[in-house]
Parts: C-alpha cells; structure tokens; sequence
C-alpha cells in the first residue's frame, strides 16, 4: 500500500470513529495533542485540533446528540437515503446492501442505524483501501460521491456546535481530494 492509501485509510477510519460516536479518553487527548503538519488536510486537522482543544468529553458528547440525534432528528442526518432521496431507508440503502453483501461485509452486532450511514461507509472504505480491493473506486463513486460534500458542508453550517464545523471542514478537504483520485478522468458528480 502506498503512504498516501495508507492515509486515505487513516483519514477514513479517524472520520468514521468521529460519525459514530464523540472523541472522548485517549482519542480525544490524540486529536488535543494534534500538531501542525504540512499538506492537504493541514486546515483541517488544525481546525479539529483547535474545536477538541476548547472542548470537554460531555460538552462533545452533549454536541455529537444534538447534531447527529436530537429529540426525533438531529440537525444532520447522515445517511446516503436521506442526501439522496429526502427519506430514510430507501433505495440507495438497497443498493448499497446488495453491494456490500458482494464485497462480503455483514452487518455488526450491537449497530443499530441503517447501513448508508456515513460512519459506516467511511469504515467500509477504510477497509477496502487496507485492502487494496479492486472494488475501493467504484464503491466510493457509488455510495460517497454523489452526496458526501454537501454533507459535509452542512455540517459545516450546523448551528449546533463548533467541533462538528471542524471535522466538517477536515472531511469537506478530504473528499475533495478523494473526489479526484477515485472518480474516473472528467467525470462529474450532479446531486453534489
């Protein structure tokens, strides 16, 4: 695996710990401690650094619930369905079963949102990098191009919380640059 797969894949399973759940313990002392790096993702990993540095565990957990959960629904709903069609549990989820039944991923114990959450789809993506899976472009084009930014704009928007903003921004620099390295040469994305 080259050094850019490899943090592609980090990049990947930092967001989707991030989507499932708010830092707390050693994670969130991690992203506290982050320094400055040079490259693409510098920004954002120094917004994220700054919002997890001005923050507690329960003022994040308190964040993470309100954004993402909330009293019948959150700010945010990141699920492919919803981006997709404005409804949870749609097509696009039906799709992305069959496929993830193809590619061998089964479901986990103890999960309990449908499978095209984003936590979910960055984790699959994690592993089919780390696997180097012949399948890892054509899986992001499908189920994460057509509607990962926008999401990720929104969240950037989100009046409920400044540490969301930041991971919004590492992540809206992050798929920016997957954007161009997995979807085929000049091809465009229409519901971004």
């Amino acid at each position: 695996m080259t050094e850019l797969e490899q943090s592609s894949a980090d990049l990947y399973a930092l967001l989707a710990s991030l989507w499932r759940a708010a830092p707390r313990g050693e994670q969130l002392a991690w992203l506290q401690g982050l320094q400055p790096m040079p490259g693409p993702f510098a920004r954002g990993l120094g917004l994220v650094q700054l919002a997890a540095s001005g923050h507690q565990e329960s003022e994040l957990a308190d964040e993470y619930q309100e954004l993402f959960i909330g009293i019948g629904r959150g700010e945010i709903v990141p699920f492919a369905s919803w981006y997709l069609t404005g409804s949870l549990m749609e097509l696009p989820l039906a799709v992305l079963r069959a496929d993830l039944q193809s590619l061998g991923f089964v479901r986990q114990s103890g999960v309990f949102e449908p499978e095209d959450h984003l936590a979910a789809l960055c984790e699959v993506m994690a592993a089919l990098i780390a696997e180097q899976h012949p399948a890892r472009n054509h899986f992001y084009q499908r189920h994460l191009a057509p509607w990962v930014l926008r999401c990720c704009r929104d969240q950037q928007q989100a009046k409920g919380g400044s540490f969301y903003r930041a991971v919004g921004a590492l992540a809206e620099d992050f798929f920016s640059l997957e954007q161009e390295l997995r979807l085929p040469f000049g091809a465009t994305v229409v519901n971004q």
